[in-house]
């Protein structure tokens, strides 16, 4: 690895049409830095995408990309692949060759947010363990069989590495540089960037110790939302979970009000249906397997709820759902929905 300080090491990044811009460059910039703290040109970076030009990102920034045809001839230190929405269909014959013949010339490469659904597409992802960004995670599990599924922030496995985007690839990409430019470059960088504290890997995408800006939920409703959530196919009932944490039912009920102002069981419909959502629009299983899935009992009780929730029905919602959302023309979440005669 010393010797690779010695010559600039390239990143490629391939995007796609609405990628997260802003996780895309919390893992680019703290190459930027290193270079800046160092006085040298350890790293260079290209932007590249399947045909070029201008790629809009989700929050409407455009970057100006080079073909991938320009970049397939040379051989990266690392590649980043970064998608968002849909990524299934920026997997063109042209990027899997370019991704297997990368790995195959001992290229890093990685997935960015729904990047690890390309790289399993790619064939890269066999046997390994990957992550992607929680709202996919059931998606994945499912178009990834061949590979152990993570909620951790950041997975690296050999030469591949996934990261659920946002401020974590900021970690990962600190971690890179520490890798090849030692601990004093990337201590420094990290401190630039006021980023004093680097995750490692085995860190959840969602800690449940404390809310983000430091509030503090009870302990009964995160427990309750535990159960619910390692039981989503096999539902339990409210009964159930109020006895298996030693509380009574009107309790559970208040404290769920309490906080997040829903009853047990409207929470517990709720993140079914979300979860339903997501196997909806991010896969192409049946729906009958969906609701089952889901903890549904029968198509027509599914498609009831899932239109009461989100407006639409699961078969619309198949093909407008496949829109990133600040594109819809529809809300995903309906304001004040009750739950009288759903459960």
């Amino acid at each position: 690895m010393e010797s690779q300080d010695l010559q600039t090491l390239e990143v490629v990044a391939l995007v796609s049409p609405h990628f997260n811009v802003s996780a895309t460059t919390s893992f680019v910039d703290p190459f930027r830095i290193a270079n800046y703290l160092s006085g040298s040109s350890r790293f260079s970076w290209t932007y590249a995408s399947d045909v070029g030009g201008p790629i809009e990102s989700s929050s409407g920034l455009v970057v100006e990309t080079a073909p991938l045809l320009n970049v397939t001839n040379r051989t990266p230190w690392l590649v980043l692949v970064s998608t968002s929405w849909t990524p299934e269909r920026h997997v063109t014959p042209q990027f899997k060759i370019a991704l297997q013949k990368w790995h195959a010339a001992g290229a890093i490469i990685g997935g960015l947010d729904t990047g690890g659904i390309v790289l399993a597409q790619a064939g890269l992802l066999k046997g390994k363990t990957a992550t992607v960004h929680y709202e996919h995670i059931d998606a994945f599990a499912e178009i990834a069989r061949d590979t152990t599924v993570s909620e951790n922030t950041f997975i690296t496995d050999g030469r591949i590495f996934t990261c659920c985007g946002g401020t974590a690839a900021t970690d990962l990409g600190l971690r890179f540089i520490h890798s090849v430019a030692g601990e004093s470059i990337a201590n420094a960088s990290a401190r630039y960037l006021f980023h004093h504290t680097v995750r490692g890997e085995g860190q959840s995408q969602n800690p449940k110790d404390m809310e983000p800006l430091g509030y503090v939920t009870s302990s009964i409703v995160r427990k309750a939302i535990d159960l619910m959530e390692a039981h989503l196919e096999t539902t339990l009932s409210i009964p159930s979970i109020s006895a298996k944490l030693g509380v009574s039912q009107r309790q559970l009920s208040r404290l769920f009000r309490q906080y997040v102002q829903k009853s047990p069981v409207e929470y517990y419909r709720d993140i079914r249906l979300d979860r339903a959502r997501g196997l909806v629009t991010q896969t192409e299983l049946k729906f009958s397997e969906i609701a089952q899935a889901s903890g549904f009992n029968g198509q027509v009780h599914f498609s009831r709820a899932y239109r009461k929730r989100f407006g639409l029905t699961p078969s619309s919602d198949r093909i407008e759902g496949r829109v990133p959302f600040e594109f819809r023309a529809w809300p995903m979440f309906k304001p004040d929905i009750k739950s009288e005669g759903v459960s």
